[in-house]
């Protein structure tokens, strides 16, 4: 089969967000300018860079009372400021509330029963008992092809790391099991991990 995204796939379903799989999820957590807090799990995110770290994350649709965007983006641009908190296979079902359309008022945290603290570097809350937290400051929202579709782009200056996940100075993902999305309403677990050495090493 082959198609042209522009003329449609003919599918029941959009074949895209199944290719490029699994996808990490940043589970990115903001306060606006008001001091109202919000949680949204994000499949459009990962690390780009080590040296400053720095992290994306893309928001590809609209909520009807944030013109043109969703609370996260909106909260961001108020504030420059977001962190993200890694999602474990643990809190799949907090996570999978947090992602509901639920209007700019509602707290994430409070709907899905989610402990938080504050975060040390940046004026938001954090997942408390979260594997890793990424405290960042926003570089760049670039404004990408489409409509509602915007990349955010952030310098991580403060990382939390939960302590049974350090193993001999080693920051362990098999100790929390990392969540995944895949195609559809599919998600994937990291459960197996494997080593190999770079040519050269």
């Amino acid at each position: 089969m082959f198609y042209e995204p522009r003329q449609g796939h003919g599918l029941p379903h959009n074949p895209f967000n199944a290719i490029v799989t699994p996808r990490p999820i940043g589970w990115i957590s903001t306060r606006g300018a008001d001091g109202s807090e919000n949680l949204a799990p994000y499949s459009f995110f990962n690390a780009v860079a080590y040296v400053p770290p720095q992290v994306m994350f893309a928001s590809t649709s609209t909520k009807p009372d944030r013109e043109g965007t969703k609370d996260s983006v909106a909260n961001i641009r108020e504030t420059g400021v977001f962190c993200v908190n890694i999602v474990e296979f643990a809190a799949r079902d907090a996570m999978n509330m947090s992602s509901g359309p639920w209007p700019r008022e509602v707290d994430e945290f409070d709907r899905a029963g989610i402990a938080r603290e504050e975060c040390r570097m940046i004026a938001a809350s954090r997942v408390a008992d979260a594997p890793a937290a990424l405290e960042c400051r926003m570089t760049q929202i670039v404004t990408l092809e489409g409509v509602a579709n915007f990349l955010v782009l952030g310098e991580v200056v403060g990382v939390h790391l939960r302590e049974d996940c350090l193993v001999d100075g080693v920051f362990d993902i098999t100790r929390f099991r990392p969540l995944a999305r895949c195609g559809y309403r599919d998600y994937a677990v990291v459960e197996e991990v494997f080593s190999l050495k770079r040519p050269g090493e």
